[in-house]
């Protein structure tokens, strides 16, 4: 079977994007499997390098580019790549993109308007775990625990920005984390500790999407639990992001690499069996398929708080996802195997109720 390997993309998640298709590249059982990288560059090109038939041809990671720098120009290691080429038989797209264009059920709706087997969550599960405001409504409706929050349009603060401010400080209190809807991976993501310090924390929040979501500051662990299947949902031991500090941002976290994992998180018995159960609630509650990563708060008197769900984590052989299943007792080639067949198996269902659907 031939694997299209579609990493880069558009958003700002781009390099983490080449490092999580390296990794899974390396990884892949090419016993089974021949490879397609499709690198997607900044500005939305398709390009496609050369065919991979074991472990020991993939390209550096910044080989991976094929050729593009950060400006754009290329040197000629890649082709382009038509999307027809997706509906080859025998083939399964694997998008290793995380945030927008990648994430967000933008990149699953190509797929399903070519009719193209794919890894990963479907439109709908992409798209509500991408939009905070949107995912935070199903997790109430689904009776998850969460902090307290409000929503902001960005015309309601264009129009009245002292308004929007009393609101916040009447209904929530300092700390606040101010968060762009539909970024994932803490892009555009700051904390407030004053009037001030939100005001900004607002405006740069704007620069990246027209809804925010300001939520009140906790005082807690951060735990995360990984899941994976379709109708049958499994999920994993929890594991948790030990700070040095109160925040850390996108660059702390992914490029300088501060924050150390804990696998699994030390916790008691109850308090991991309650935190799996909430994680299999949220995969529910979007409706998703194939894998997804749930992020808890967890305070010192043992309340959790659902923070987020994130349907294509990091997935390098350090991220938190492939290493909590690691420790959960499946192996990251299995772990890449499994999402492979689950995509299939989706695919093959969704061809059932086409098909059922054509008969009446």
């Amino acid at each position: 079977m031939k694997i299209f390997m579609i990493y880069g993309g558009k958003s700002a998640e781009h390099d983490i994007s080449i490092l999580s298709a390296h990794s899974i590249m390396t990884e892949i059982y090419y016993e089974y499997y021949e490879v397609i990288p499709v690198y997607i560059t900044r500005d939305g090109k398709w390009v496609k390098g050369p065919r991979i038939t074991r472990a020991e041809e993939v390209l550096s990671q910044e080989d991976l580019r094929l050729g593009f720098d950060e400006e754009g120009v290329q040197s000629g290691k890649g082709t382009p790549f038509e999307l027809s080429e997706l509906q080859e038989k025998d083939a399964i797209a694997f998008p290793v993109l995380h945030g927008p264009n990648g994430e967000d059920g933008t990149i699953q709706g190509l797929f399903e308007v070519l009719n193209v087997p794919y890894v990963g969550a479907g439109v709908l599960a992409s798209a509500c775990g991408m939009d905070k405001s949107v995912s935070k409504i199903l997790f109430q409706n689904e009776g998850l625990p969460q902090v307290p929050y409000k929503k902001v349009l960005k015309n309601e603060w264009e129009v009245d920005s002292d308004t929007v401010l009393a609101a916040c400080q009447e209904e929530l209190a300092y700390p606040l984390f101010v968060k762009p809807a539909n970024l994932g991976s803490s892009v555009g993501i700051s904390k407030a500790e004053n009037r001030d310090q939100l005001i900004e924390a607002i405006r740069m929040a704007f620069e990246y999407d027209r809804i925010i979501v300001i939520e009140q500051g906790v005082d807690a662990r951060e735990i995360e639990v990984a899941v994976l299947g379709n109708e049958d949902i499994h999920t994993s031991v929890p594991g948790e992001l030990v700070k040095q500090q109160g925040f850390y941002d996108y660059e702390s976290k992914y490029l300088k690499n501060e924050v150390v994992l804990q696998i699994p998180a030390k916790l008691s018995d109850d308090i991991k069996t309650q935190l799996r159960e909430y994680a299999a609630r949220a995969f529910s509650a979007v409706q998703g398929s194939g894998l997804s990563r749930v992020d808890f708060f967890l305070t010192e008197d043992d309340e959790i708080y659902i923070n987020e769900i994130n349907t294509f984590p990091g997935f390098t052989q350090f991220s938190m996802y492939p290493r909590l299943w690691e420790s959960t007792g499946l192996a990251y080639g299995d772990l890449i195997e499994e999402l492979i067949q689950l995509g299939l198996q989706r695919f093959r269902d969704t061809q059932n109720y086409d098909s059922k659907d054509r008969e009446n």
